[in-house]
């Protein structure tokens, strides 16, 4: 039997090493296409001997992306920016390099077509990410119709660039932030067992709905697997919403760490921002404290991990093997219960 070829933009990222290795495993061929082959060589071991195939393609280039489809029954695109860099801008990653792999991929006679997006991806999204992430979505079903969405909510796992930031924060200083607080404090005369009650928190700052990298890439190979997800939108989040206060709490439990969690307004986080924003990498930027305004959970509207057989992981099962090395020398030996 023949294995069906698969072409994955992006496959050399956070998201990409779980997919490929499921995809592999899966009995596809993979193309692995990516702007520095070097940098994609290790996903070779992921497969079979010329299972996995590093492929150059830069989606800003028709060309490039033209022989990276050439001969593939289906193509997934992980691409995405976080911040613009250069001439990594997010109308040119997000919409338009989508929009050349749809029509590359339909010029092809691409069978398939699988694009990640976000949950926060829509029209009228306060950050030019969010908006440019649904005029990619858009442009790409517009040139390749059946095309199958896929709607991540923030994506955890060893490698992710969420947790690993905090906890690296945590050991540098004694301070962590919580955004989407009240800009004043909540205060209370004479509650009950007291003089005064203050309330920085307010409800905890943005919730968001935190999903294992393991399982999107589960849902992503089960969606090429399946003729009858074409045309279809998934919201995938993980099993738990989160307030961003309970996130630190949780992180600051798993790593054995007491910090001061500092309520940060989006004034407050916007001005951190524009001075943040001007280090070759980013800590923060203002389009992200616009991204953070709204909440990042799934709505319901759209279909999710349950239309396709999976249950995802939480966040309490995953977190503590890899935030491991993050904890305190006292807390190294530390096994959970």
């Amino acid at each position: 039997m023949v294995q069906p070829v698969i072409t994955v933009f992006g496959g050399s990222g956070f998201l990409g090493r779980h997919l490929v290795k499921r995809l592999a495993g899966a009995g596809f061929r993979v193309r692995v296409a990516v702007r520095d082959v070097e940098a994609a060589l290790f996903l070779k071991v992921c497969g079979d001997t010329g299972q996995v195939v590093p492929w150059p393609a830069d989606i800003t280039h028709v060309n490039q992306v033209a022989a990276a489809v050439e001969g593939a029954d289906i193509v997934v695109n992980l691409v995405g920016i976080l911040y613009e860099s250069g001439r990594q801008k997010f109308d040119a990653v997000h919409r338009k390099g989508a929009q050349n792999i749809a029509t590359a991929a339909r010029a092809a006679g691409v069978k398939r077509l699988v694009h990640v997006s976000a949950i926060g991806a829509k029209n009228d999204a306060p950050s030019q990410y969010g908006r440019s992430k649904a005029a990619g979505a858009q442009a790409l079903s517009e040139a390749f119709p059946g095309a199958t969405i896929v709607r991540p909510s923030v994506i955890f796992g060893a490698e992710d660039n969420f947790f690993n930031l905090f906890a690296g924060l945590a050991r540098l200083t004694w301070v962590l932030p919580v955004f989407g607080c009240p800009v004043w404090p909540g205060i209370k005369l004479f509650p009950e067992g007291g003089l005064v009650d203050i309330d920085l928190y307010g409800d905890g700052g943005t919730r968001l709905q935190p999903v294992y990298a393991g399982d999107v890439a589960e849902a992503i190979v089960k969606i090429c697997s399946d003729a009858a997800t074409a045309g279809q939108t998934y919201d995938l989040g993980g099993p738990t919403v989160y307030s961003f206060k309970e996130l630190m709490d949780l992180l600051l439990a798993v790593t054995g760490r007491r910090r001061f969690l500092a309520p940060v307004p989006f004034p407050v986080a916007a001005i951190a921002a524009w001075f943040l924003e001007l280090w070759p990498k980013p800590l923060l930027t203002r389009d992200q404290v616009l991204s953070l305004t709204r909440d990042n959970v799934v709505s319901g509207k759209n279909l999710g991990f349950k239309d396709l057989g999976i249950s995802p992981t939480d966040a309490e099962t995953i977190l503590p093997t890899y935030l491991r090395r993050f904890r305190t020398p006292a807390r190294q030996g530390f096994n959970e219960a």
